[in-house]
């Protein structure tokens, strides 16, 4: 169900917002619509996804390189072991 809503915004946004709809051929309260879904939807994903307590019990217990090649250290591992 569709709701209308009233928003205070600055004149010379509204201008460019509406700009924006029409070079990509949507309406202003589409892209309006889909971007507050887009907000709530990482909010409630940041609620799911706690941590399992073990894994949570692990977190932070080592500390890793910042520079590190995961990919690259996993494949010299891989080799170590099979070849």
């Amino acid at each position: 169900m569709n709701t209308k809503l009233t928003l205070t915004i600055e004149q010379e946004i509204i201008e460019r917002a509406k700009n924006y709809a029409k070079e990509k051929n949507r309406s202003l309260s589409d892209i309006i619509e889909n971007y507050l879904k887009i907000l709530t939807k990482e909010t409630q994903k940041k609620k799911t996804n706690k941590l399992n307590p073990i894994v949570k019990s692990l977190k932070g217990s080592f500390k890793m390189p910042k520079n590190i090649d995961y990919k690259k250290e996993l494949k010299n591992r891989l080799e170590e072991k099979y070849l």
